[in-house]
This record gives structure tokens, sequence and C-alpha cells, in this order.
């Protein structure tokens, strides 16, 4: 059995000041933090759900039950966040867990979403899971909407989605990306 750890996070978020949603998740798994990226576990299925979203080849596929692949490198992940104006950036900076346990995640350090709005034109989080979004109500929401009153603008939306992690496993992909699009796409 893993024992229980005090984690950073180890690695910061991928922002542009362009960046206007805010993707969330809780904390990096294993994975992630061995990749020192974000979504590192080969069968999370976050990165097919941002390629289809904006590949419509890809999409297709999707929608016709194919096989499709995650991009490749970081640096084309990095470029399908930055090139559609999202940022990606986890609800806790440092944790005690077991793994990548969310139900083990004990003494929480959020981060720090303020910096994150003074930084870019922020207008909706999307929560990555459970977990993240009942952290970033229960530590977070109130920092955020005492920073855009300090900052004289209008707070972000913020939307549980549901979690791309393989073991939500009641999801399938398409149902997945069907929730994941259409919180993706601003007015």
């Amino acid at each position: 059995m893993a024992e229980s750890k005090t984690l950073d996070h180890g690695f910061g978020p991928l922002y542009s000041e362009r960046s206007e949603i805010l993707i969330l998740g809780s904390f990096p798994s294993v994975k992630s933090r061995e990749a020192q990226f974000y979504y590192g576990h080969p069968q999370n299925r976050f990165w097919r759900i941002l390629r289809a979203r904006f590949d419509p080849e890809t999409e297709r596929q999707l929608l016709a039950g194919e096989k499709i692949d995650p991009p490749g490198t970081l640096e084309e992940k990095k470029a399908l966040i930055l090139d559609h104006h999202l940022a990606l950036w986890d609800t806790i900076e440092r944790c005690t867990i077991t793994g990548s346990s969310d139900s083990s995640i004990r003494n929480v350090t959020v981060t720090d979403i303020p910096w994150i709005l003074e930084q870019t034109q922020i207008q909706r989080i999307c929560c990555n899971g459970s977990t993240s979004y009942r952290l970033f109500q229960k530590y977070s929401r109130k920092r955020m909407e005492e920073a855009c009153r300090k900052l004289g603008r209008t707070c972000p939306e913020v939307l549980l989605l549901p979690s791309t992690s393989p073991a939500n496993a009641a999801w399938s992909l398409p149902k997945l990306y069907a929730a994941w699009r259409e919180a993706l796409e601003l007015q």
C-alpha cells in the first residue's frame, strides 16, 4: 500500500495573458508528477477531448467511436491550450496525498486564483471533477470573489465538469466530450 506524502504541486500554471477559460484539476496524479505536466496518465481522456474539440476530423472520429490519440508531444499539448485561449492549473498547490487518490487529500494549501485572474482574461473556470470543484468552493471561491471586487471585474462563472480520469468509468468518451465541448465555448 502506498504511503501518504506531503507534496508540492511541482509545476506551475500554463496560461497566457489571452487565456479566457481556466481548467482546474485537483492535484497532479503520480503520472502527471512524473511527467511534470498536466494529465500525464495515458488513460486520462483530457487530451483526447481537447484535441477533438478543436480539430473537426478528430471530433468526427471520436463521435464515430473510432480510437483517437492524444497530442503526441508536450509542445503540442501546450500549443493546444494556449492557441485556444485556455489555461491549466490545479486547485491545490500543496497537500498530503496517498498516490493519486483524490479521496486521500488532506492538509490543503490552495493555488492563488486571484493572482491568475490578474494575469489573464479568465471568464470561466471549468473544474475537472468533483474534488476540484468541492475544494474550489471550500477554499477559493470567496477569495476569488473578493479579488474580483478589488479588480473591478465580473467574477468568472465556475462549472463542475465530469472528471476525465480513467477512474470515472461511468462516463464514456463521447458522453464526456458532449459535456466538455459545451463548457469550452464562450459566447
